[in-house]
Formats: structure tokens, sequence, C-alpha cells
């Protein structure tokens, strides 16, 4: 064990989990590679869970919160900030939301928590849908709303949450049927859901799961949900804490692929915007958002300097049209992803849109989870160079990818010819 690893131990929680028998201490980056304490240079296919979504070391970031940090790094919301109301408006424009308002957090749980708070103020409930398989932040509330038992850790809850079928598209009993099919049998299990139990303030979804292992519904469900939503005078609440900013490549926001009845009420962000930086936050319509007959502010969120990379790092993104990016460097990992699962196998399934893809792993001919040949998997990649992620909802089967979105060709090539000598390898 390393001298660090072992100070870890010491002073950190034991549930505080880090990947690999023998973990590795990042200590800089550049474009889409991390190098390590010993000087092993990584292809970083997982961007710190999603966060690092232009580039590492992108300097028109680092220039930026370089330049603000030598003005003012802290103000609070107490006081007018120039770069909060000016990502703000970005942010407003961009959600699709009408007359939209925009709160800045420091994380995505934080803003999970703070979709709950307006929701179940604005609607006089204090239950909430979710989708079987979520996952939405470790504090105590968004825990009691996360429907995966391994980031579950109680059962105590201020909510009561109710679950919803159609998010795990290959699982459970809709499977075998047809999209149109299972998105009307997912229609009808609500409807009959909503028979039983009052009104919910929301349901709360994100368009493609992310710690759940890049789980998807056919197009559309959402926007047939939101019907009966609608009818129930129920809130959708779209968390997009790990699918928007172009990630999925077909659309800036997950919620698109559902959009036949247009945006959801709210909508919650973090991670990639900030490229590291902490940065979290809710875009809801006026009337939701200043629905709060109480005092609130943020000492953090929205604090200059990482305002001041949240902008750097958006305009980084559109003007170099990383979303366009996504899906055809994406698209192309894809398909070579599948034409190697194609070839082994423990793998069950090679999932995903642009680049956030999702390789499912199971016992050969069966449907069992096989979290060891994750595991295995993700020591090999390491071995070989290259920086995944894992998750899933039945003990951990999937693998899961998702490089910065300015991946080349190249590197997208480099990370698959890893990864097909570690599938090899079980």
């Amino acid at each position: 064990m390393s001298e660090l690893h072992a100070r870890h131990r010491a002073v950190l929680p034991e549930w505080l989990a880090l990947y690999y028998q023998d973990p590795i201490e990042i200590t800089h980056g550049e474009g889409r590679h991390v190098w390590d304490a010993d000087g092993n240079r990584y292809l970083d296919f997982f961007g710190g869970i999603l966060t690092t979504m232009t580039a590492h070391a992108l300097p028109e970031v680092t220039k930026a919160v370089s330049e603000q940090a030598g003005r003012i790094i802290h103000s609070s919301t107490l006081y007018l900030n120039r770069p909060m109301v000016e990502l703000a408006e970005r942010i407003a424009g961009l959600s699709g939301i009408p007359d939209a308002r925009v709160f800045f957090t420091t994380s995505g749980t934080e803003a999970n928590d703070t979709a709950l708070l307006l929701a179940t103020a604005y609607r006089g409930s204090q239950q909430i849908l979710a989708m079987r398989n979520s996952y939405h932040g470790r504090s105590f509330s968004t825990v009691s709303i996360t429907g995966n038992r391994g980031w579950s850790p109680t059962g105590l809850s201020p909510l009561q949450t109710l679950y919803v079928h159609g998010a795990v598209r290959n699982r459970g009993p809709y499977a075998g049927l047809t999209d149109e099919r299972y998105i009307e049998a997912c229609v009808e299990d609500l409807e009959d859901l909503l028979g039983h139990v009052r009104t919910p303030a929301a349901l709360i979804a994100e368009p493609i799961q992310g710690v759940g292992g890049f789980t998807a519904p056919p197009d559309g469900l959402y926007a047939a949900f939101r019907e009966v939503l609608d009818r129930h005078g129920i809130l959708w609440i779209s968390d997009e804490v790990q699918t928007g900013w172009g990630r999925t490549g077909e659309h800036f926001w997950g919620w698109q692929a559902h959009a036949q009845n247009g945006p959801p009420d709210i909508l919650t962000f973090a991670k990639g915007i900030g490229n590291g930086m902490s940065i979290g936050g809710v875009v809801a319509r006026a009337d939701i958002m200043n629905c709060l007959d109480a005092n609130s502010l943020s000492t953090f969120g929205g604090s200059p300097v990482t305002m001041a990379a949240g902008l750097a790092n958006l305009s980084y993104l559109l003007e170099h049209d990383l979303q366009g990016n996504a899906r055809r460097v994406g698209g192309l990992l894809i398909e070579r992803l599948r034409a190697i699962g194609a070839r082994v196998d423990s793998v069950r399934e090679v999932r995903g849109r642009g680049l956030m893809i999702g390789i499912e792993l199971t016992e050969p001919g069966t449907a069992d989870a096989a979290p060891g040949k994750v595991a295995a998997v993700l020591e090999a990649a390491r071995e070989g160079g290259l920086l995944i992620g894992k998750g899933g909802g039945h003990n951990t089967s999937v693998l899961r990818i998702a490089p910065p979105l300015s991946l080349t060709v190249a590197e997208a090539e480099e990370g698959a010819a890893i990864l097909e000598q570690a599938l090899r390898a079980l």
C-alpha cells in the first residue's frame, strides 16, 4: 500500500470508494490525458465522472479562472455578481424553458435538492415520483429519491417516494416489448400508480441514467409521461447533471429526445459546465423559482471564479461545436465497441449516445450481473493506459465511458483498442 493510500484510509471514511486495487494519484492533465504520481500517462475516458467536459488544462478556462482570482475570489449572492448574471443569462436562453430563472449551487446533489424544495413548495406535496435504478445525489433528500440500492444507505426520508418503471429498457417485465408497446405499458403503469396515491409534486428523471449504467428508455417515453403528469398537475424535473451540454451528441439537453410536449418545468445541471470547477444549478419557470416565501441565499453558489470558468468553458464548447464532435466521434466509438462486444461472450449490450457509452457485462448466455468481470476490465484497461468508470443498478455490471467532448478520432480508436484487449482477456 502506498504511503498516501495509508494516510487516506487513516483519516477518510471507509465508504469513500477508490478505484483499483492499487489506487492512483492523478497529478496533472492535458487535453484528454492525465498522469499519475509515478509518471504513468493515461487516456482519460471518464473525465472525473463526466466533469472534465472539454479538456484537461483548457487554456481558455485556466486563464479565466486566474484572471478572476486576481480580481476577487468570493463575495456571496448578497452582492451583485456580473459573471453570475452573464452565465445565468446564457443558460436561461439555452434551457428552452420560457421566462426562466437560474439558481447556482456547488454540485449536482445540491441542485437536485433545490429542485425538490421548489417542487414540493410549489405543489404543496411531499410525494415525489422517481425512476427505478436512478441516482440523484448523496444528500438526505436526494438519497431518498435514488432508486439504486447500492447508493441508498438509508431508508429514512423527508419525502414519500414512488418509483416508476421505464428507464431500463433491457430488463424488467416489459423488456421484450417493442418500443411503442413498451412506452404504452409504462404509461399504463404510471396511470395505475397515480390512481392509488395523493397527487405527487413532481417526477424527477435522468434522460439517460448515469450511475445506473447509462440506461435509457425509448425516445418519447417522458413526452408520453408528460401528458399524464400535466393532467394531474405534476411537475417534470429533468436531471441533466450528466446528460447536459451536448454530451449525447444528438441534443444539447437529454430532455430534447422527449421534447414533443416542450421543455421540463425544472432542469438541473452540474458537472461538465465547470470543466472541473464546482458548479451546479437549477433552471425553472419564474413562477416556480419564485414560489419560496422565506429568505434564501448561497454562500458559495455562483462564486465569481466558478462563474468565470463556466462562461469560458461554455463559450469554448459552443464555438468549437463539441456537441457535433460528440455525435461524430461518439458514433464511431459506439460502433467500434459494438463490433468488439459482438465477439466477447460476456458483453450483453453496448449502449449510449454521443460520448456517453455503457458496456454491460454479464455471465455468458445469461442476464446475471458480472461485477467481478467489470472490476477485472477496469484494472486491465488501467494497465493498458486507459481510465474508465463503472456503474449499473444490478451489482455494478456496466463499464462507463465518457471522455471529454473534444476527443479525437485517433484517441477514440486508441481507447477502443485498449478496451478490446481488456475485454478479450476475460
